[in-house]
Order: C-alpha cells, then sequence, then structure tokens
C-alpha cells in the first residue's frame, strides 16, 4: 500500500508561499507557508500534518489492540502535540506527546495500560519517528 501528498512553494523562505495535496483529496492545494509554520499565520504545516497523522495512527492502533484483548472502545479521543526545536544542527522535531481520553466498558486499568503501551510502540507513525514519543492517557 502507497499514499502520496504533493507540496509545491514558490519564492524565499519567508516570503514563499506553498500548498500540500492529498491523494484522498481531503487537503487540495493548502497553504501553507513561514507563518503558518513558525508564527500564527492561516494554513497548514508540516507539524500540524505529523501531529494528525500520528493521532491518527495511534488511535486506529489502540482499537485494535482493545478488540484483541476482548473490548470495544465507546470512545478514544488522542490529542498529539509536536514539538520543532531549533537546535545548534538546525531545525528538528524533537517530542511528540499523546494525550489520550478513553471510554472502554468493562476494562480494568492493567488491560487498559497493556493496550496503549502496545498501540504506543506498534503504531506505524510511532516506528517512523525518532522524536521522543511521550503519552498520558486517561480511562473514563
Amino acid at each position: 500500500m502507497k499514499r502520496t501528498a504533493t507540496a509545491a512553494w514558490s519564492g524565499g523562505l519567508k516570503d514563499g508561499t506553498g500548498t500540500v495535496s492529498l491523494q484522498s483529496g481531503v487537503l487540495s492545494n493548502s497553504r501553507y507557508g513561514f507563518q503558518s509554520r513558525f508564527e500564527d499565520g492561516p494554513g497548514t504545516n508540516p507539524e500540524e500534518l505529523i501531529a494528525a497523522a500520528h493521532a491518527g495512527c495511534f488511535t486506529m492502533a489502540l482499537s485494535l489492540q482493545l478488540e484483541e484483548a476482548g473490548y470495544k472502545a465507546e470512545s478514544l479521543k488522542t490529542d498529539a502535540v509536536v514539538t520543532l526545536e531549533k537546535l545548534a544542527s538546525g531545525f528538528e522535531i524533537t517530542k511528540v506527546h499523546l494525550n489520550l481520553v478513553a471510554k472502554v466498558p468493562g476494562i480494568g486499568k492493567d488491560v487498559f495500560d497493556k493496550a496503549v503501551d502496545g498501540a504506543k510502540v506498534g503504531c506505524p507513525v510511532s516506528k517512523l519517528l525518532k522524536a521522543e514519543i511521550s503519552l498520558t492517557s486517561k480511562l473514563e
């Protein structure tokens, strides 16, 4: 299975503009640029897209882990925070923090924690990232 995305850019770093499009069409020529990446300007940015990918991947992986343990989630909501830092070697994504709130009827904390840990390690996006990945979870 392969998925594609396209980025286009014109101009310099600070005055240029770009667009990103996804194979699915969910994003089509969506604007990004210096302001949307390093300030509070309109548009998206690579870190936001990575956060969305990681939150989605982890949450689906957790659904699988729960199902394999014999449980079905009533709801799973994961927020992902990607940290971009300027280091001596240049900019680097250094951390991703996942924050999960889950409703899983009948599950015990030990089984839940095992499923969460399995999803954190097993999610393909987690495997891709070399950044530190932290996680907090709340079972309602």
